[in-house]
């Protein structure tokens, strides 16, 4: 099929990744406010966020494959109405268990969102500016994230809890329309429409990430034997599904596929850089009000900073990569990231404050440089009639690493500090925890920067 270069377009794409990322920011901080408004735990309001999260986990690659089945165009106007009704109803939700619910299925819309707009931006943008177009998307995933609690605590203040989500409306409705409009048809070929689409694999799929996901989040940060049987549940479930996708004539997923070292590796490494993304977030208000003893309000202008750089070298990053390839950027971004991380440890405990900003913004350009560099060398890589499925095993791949992030490195973090009761804990023991947890997480981005160099190399 014909490239086809129009601007409309990556609009399209990029308020749907602004959808789906604004989906998360901004019901963070309505939490305090839905615990008041439903008289309801801190735990069970939890769900509003996790609901969403777990949802797309669990679909994203089942919907990539959809996409590959039934047309992409198609089904990203499905995901933007499903995100679109699944708002309203988050916004009149008379109980917290039905805003639960409306949430999971806003999370259904956004999985669509997600996993299909890496796959579109192949199929449209020309070889030449895909880097710049993965770029843009970086862009604004990291515009939603800064953008949600800002935007959701002026709407919360001025006007109720229900217009974060009812605000949503109008944005769907407008990104219906310029999908309609302006994004191209995608008929699949003969040979794809034919196939059957792998209702085994899916729910196996669904299955095993469910219970990998409820594994790492549910217990109140304790890993009791619930968490050790559903973990079980999900490493079996991997097995069965694998098995399962050599047994029939349309498997969800073609295994012959990661018998590409490069995009079996760029999946692992996305996973790791996600990990210690998260740690940022997880570990950073911690320190910073504990061990620093900034308050609320400028623990979030801190922590704000890193999604700012993200939003400005976003777009720069595309442009480099589509100047001097793939390859070697994912590398450079690696590289840049390690130093990011290991100033984490040694910068803040130093120098305070300012430490934290250096180091912070050290690691993320290096994150823009590899996500723009490692999305669009995977999104190159794959076969046409199953661009949609990696799209979403990309997806897939940096959610398991934010998931593992807010789990693994949260714990590590506690371990390192002695307690997991951090408002008891001293301020030399979050500066320990701090320091070991992110030398941890450099030694991980960098063991990532030498699989990289051993893969890459090896397929020159």
């Amino acid at each position: 099929m014909k490239k086809i270069s129009n601007k409309w377009i990556l609009v399209s794409l990029s308020l749907s990744v602004l959808m789906a990322s604004l989906g998360v920011s901004i019901a963070n901080v309505a939490l305090p406010t839905l615990t008041e408004a439903f008289e309801a735990t801190f735990q069970s309001v939890q769900w509003v966020v996790i609901s969403y999260l777990l949802t797309i986990t669990i679909v994203i690659v089942s919907i990539g494959r959809l996409g590959d089945v039934f047309g992409l165009r198609r089904m990203l106007m499905f995901g933007a109405i499903i995100y679109t009704i699944a708002s309203f109803f988050c916004g009149i939700a008379p109980t917290l268990w039905m805003l639960i619910f409306a949430r999971a299925f806003q999370g259904l819309g956004a999985a669509i969102l997600m996993a299909l707009t890496l796959a579109f931006v192949r199929e449209t943008v020309s070889e030449n500016k895909i880097g710049s177009a993965m770029g843009l998307l970086g862009t604004m995933s990291a515009i939603g994230t800064a953008l949600g609690p800002t935007l959701g605590g002026i709407l919360i203040m001025s006007f109720g809890w229900r217009t974060i989500f009812l605000i949503m409306i109008p944005i769907g409705i407008l990104n219906i329309y310029l999908i309609y409009g302006y994004l191209p048809v995608h008929n699949p070929s003969e040979k794809i429409k034919h196939k059957k689409v792998d209702w085994l694999g899916t729910l196996l799929i669904a299955i095993t990430l469910a219970s990998y996901t409820l594994a790492m989040t549910i217990g109140k940060g304790n890993f009791n034997w619930i968490n050790l049987i559903l973990l079980v549940i999900g490493l079996t479930g991997i097995g069965v599904f694998i098995y399962s996708q050599t047994k029939i004539e349309s498997p969800l997923i073609q295994l012959s596929t990661f018998k590409n070292r490069t995009l079996s590796f760029s999946l692992i490494i996305n996973s790791f850089v996600s990990t210690v993304m998260m740690a940022t977030l997880v570990v950073g208000p911690f320190y910073l009000s504990l061990a620093l003893g900034l308050n609320e309000a400028m623990v979030g202008i801190v922590m704000s900073i890193g999604p700012i750089v993200s939003s400005v070298t976003g777009i720069p990053s595309g442009y480099i990569v589509d100047r001097f390839g793939s390859n070697l950027v994912v590398i450079i971004g690696l590289i840049i990231m390690t130093l990011g991380a290991f100033a984490l440890s040694i910068l803040p405990n130093e120098y305070g404050v300012l430490g934290y900003i250096i180091a912070i913004a050290i690691l993320t350009p290096g994150y823009q440089l590899f996500q723009a560099a490692n999305n669009t060398s995977v999104m190159m890589d794959a076969n046409k009639d199953q661009r949609g499925v990696i799209s979403g095993v990309l997806n897939l791949s940096r959610n398991l690493g934010l998931i593992t992030g807010a789990s693994v490195m949260g714990a590590l973090f506690a371990y390192a500090v002695g307690t997991s009761n951090f408002e008891l804990a001293q301020v030399k023991d979050i500066s320990i925890g701090m320091r070991t947890t992110f030398i941890i997480a450099g030694s991980l981005i960098a063991t990532s920067v030498i699989i990289s160099l051993t893969t890459r190399k090896s397929v020159k």
